[in-house]
C-alpha cells in the first residue's frame, strides 16, 4: 500500500464516501433511505458544530476507509467530549493501520478541540474491529439500552 492518507471529507468524495458508508451499513445489517444519505452526507460538511464530521483514509488513489465523530456537551465535564460513531475500513485494507490511522486522526480532532474524551461503541460479535479497540482505547463497563 502506498502512503496512507487521512483527511476531512470533501464535497467530490460523495460517491466513494456512499459505497464506503453503504458497506458499512450492510456489515451491520442495516439499510438506509437515499434522503438519509443526502442529509448525513450535507451535514458532515456543513458548517454547524453540533454536526457530524468525517475524516476518510485515501490510499493508492481511492479512498479505503471513513470516520464521523461529533462533539457535544457532557454534564460530568465542562468541555465537550467526542462520540466517534462510525468507523470502516474496506476489507482489503484491514489489518494494514487504516482503523487505527482514523482513530489517531479523530484523537487529534478531539485534542484540537479541547475535547477530553473520545468513546466509541461497537457489537460484541465484530471480533476483528475489537481487537484494535483493545489496543488503542480501554473497554468500559457500560451496556447499551435505547428505546424500543
Amino acid at each position: 500500500m502506498t502512503d496512507l492518507i487521512i483527511r476531512p471529507l470533501r464535497p467530490e468524495d460523495r460517491p466513494h464516501w456512499t459505497a464506503l458508508w453503504r458497506a458499512y451499513l450492510e456489515f451491520y445489517e442495516t439499510t438506509l433511505p437515499d434522503a438519509v444519505y443526502d442529509s448525513t452526507f450535507a451535514r458532515l460538511l456543513g458548517e454547524d458544530p453540533q454536526d457530524f464530521s468525517a475524516l476518510v483514509a485515501e490510499a493508492d488513489g481511492g479512498l479505503v476507509g471513513l470516520t464521523h465523530y461529533l462533539f457535544h456537551r457532557h454534564g460530568w465535564k465542562i468541555e465537550n467530549v467526542c462520540y466517534l460513531q462510525d468507523l470502516y475500513a474496506v476489507p482489503e485494507r484491514r489489518g494494514q493501520g487504516v482503523g487505527r490511522a482514523l482513530i489517531e486522526g479523530v484523537y487529534a480532532a478531539a485534542d484540537a478541540h479541547g475535547a477530553p474524551s473520545v468513546y466509541w461503541l461497537t457489537q460484541d460479535f465484530n471480533a476483528t474491529a475489537r481487537k484494535l479497540y483493545d489496543r488503542v482505547g480501554v473497554l468500559t463497563p457500560f451496556i447499551k439500552y435505547q428505546r424500543p
